[in-house]
């Protein structure tokens, strides 16, 4: 019963939100609190609810100070050469701007932490996205698959789980992952190249020459002369072949134009821009090292940037108000989540959902425990969370893969190629810093994501085959 009621309110929560019936919050609290009394717990769902809030509290507090940090560092001007360098391979080429934005999301991965790398990329990709009227959720679906693949360094931490969890060495893991999770790779640069020739051949293809160093104003003419009845198209520099949808697009997202790459805006401080490079580096190798816990580093970081590069107490209050409705969106999301997790948790659903699913699998598939895995991946770590997959489910896969002849080792690399759809699953937090900075709505990323971070997880599984990796 428990099996059922759990695989139900998982698909009730998806379909509502995708349906855009209920708001990701209201869907996250009021439906496990809902299948809570239906489960006849609900005297004890005050207790599941806290207890949720309470693992996930240094997740939020790590979500609310690193987008504090990166948002003064966005504001001072610390990624404005990388923006740059990132804009003016892309052009006005939407092509370029779907690859660039898969690019620059797998290397700010290297850092292990998903808010961040999509803080960075949305910051620096969504004006030229809103700009070419651009699909946003190509820029979130590309940005969170490529995160995913490289959510599997042995730091960003499913790797370190599963060796923890199976009581192996992490680099015996990772290291022979490698040429699959390459592919995967590979794969999610083909696929932004195909996702950016849909956007080419949907708005036209644009020749806006230099758009990033041309920062003149688009003047809007009316073409059609008459009674002001014609359309509205771009003056400057020449859009040539670009259809209604393209010169609509430019001209909605003139309000917000390239603001975050403004070299003029008064928030910069270019004389500390080597003070803040360091900061920033030392805060990541510290990340890696594990030094101190990460939210106790970006609380730390938030209030060095803040205090050096902005001295008066006016500026830094400025600044913390600028970033504040990101933070509680963020910070809201995340305690919305802890009463799904804690009610998921806590009235056993999730165990008994691990448990019939890994009962469900045929004896004969025994021998294939390694394959079982990697397939099982993709919808178990969508609907837990990582926590509750590599702790809970994987040592009961290890175990069954050992009595057929299983190395562990296998069973552990396989559990890593769901994790390109993993960092779109609800239970995530740092996607949820993805959609609400590109002003996405989670279920149209949800809608358009899924089946291409599913399809690059399987083809990580299949490479892992193809090189006995698994």
């Amino acid at each position: 019963m428990l099996t059922i009621l759990g695989f139900t309110m998982i698909a009730t929560f998806l379909v509502l939100i995708m349906m855009k019936k209920m708001s990701p919050i209201a869907a996250l609290v009021l439906i496990p609190a809902l299948f809570c009394v239906f489960v006849g717990q609900g005297a004890q769902l005050g207790d599941y609810v806290i207890e949720g809030v309470g693992k996930l509290a240094p997740t939020a507090a790590m979500l609310m100070f690193a987008i504090v940090y990166f948002g003064v560092m966005i504001d001072v001007g610390l990624f404005d050469p990388i923006v740059r360098g990132i804009l003016r391979f892309c052009k006005a080429d939407p092509v370029r701007v779907v690859v660039g934005t898969a690019v620059l999301a797998a290397i700010v991965s290297l850092d292990g932490d998903g808010s961040t790398t999509f803080m960075i990329t949305v910051s620096a990709m969504y004006p030229l996205y809103k700009r070419l009227g651009m699909s946003l959720v190509v820029m979130t679906g590309v940005a969170a698959t490529a995160n995913g693949v490289m959510n599997t360094l042995p730091w960003g931490g499913p790797t370190a789980r599963a060796a923890t969890a199976l009581k192996l060495d992490a680099a015996d893991i990772f290291v022979p992952m490698i040429p699959a999770l390459g592919v995967g790779l590979l794969f999610v640069f083909v696929l932004a190249y195909v996702l950016g020739r849909r956007e080419r051949k949907r708005i036209g293809y644009l020749t806006l020459d230099d758009i990033l160093e041309t920062e003149t104003e688009t003047v809007l003419v009316k073409a059609g002369g008459g009674g002001g009845g014609g359309t509205e198209r771009p003056a400057a520099a020449g859009v040539s072949g670009a259809g209604p949808k393209a010169t609509e697009g430019a001209d909605a997202s003139h309000a917000g134009g390239f603001q975050g790459l403004d070299p003029n805006r008064p928030t910069l401080r270019p004389g500390l821009y080597w003070f803040n490079a360091g900061l920033t580096v030392a805060l990541l190798a510290a990340m890696i090292l594990e030094l101190l816990p990460i939210p106790v580093l970006f609380l730390l970081g938030a209030a060095l940037a803040l205090t050096v590069n902005y001295p008066k107490m006016a500026d830094q209050k400025a600044r913390i108000a600028s970033h504040a409705e990101n933070v509680l969106n963020v910070a809201g999301m995340v305690f919305a989540a802890a009463v799904f997790t804690g009610v998921l948790t806590g009235t056993g659903m999730v165990k008994h959902m691990a448990d019939w699913l890994v009962g469900a699998i045929p004896e004969g598939m025994g021998p294939h425990m390694a394959l079982v895995t990697g397939v099982l991946s993709l919808p178990l770590t969508y609907f837990m969370s990582n926590d509750g997959f590599y702790f809970g489910v994987l040592p009961v896969l290890a175990e069954a893969g050992a009595a057929h002849g299983v190395s562990s080792l296998e069973i552990a690399r396989a559990s890593l190629v769901g994790q390109a759809l993993h960092m779109s699953s609800p239970l995530v937090p740092a996607v949820y810093v993805l959609v609400g900075m590109a002003k996405v709505e989670f279920g149209d990323h949800t809608r358009f994501t899924v089946k291409w971070a599913a399809l690059t997880s399987l083809v990580v599984l299949a490479a892992g085959i193809l090189f006995g990796i698994v």
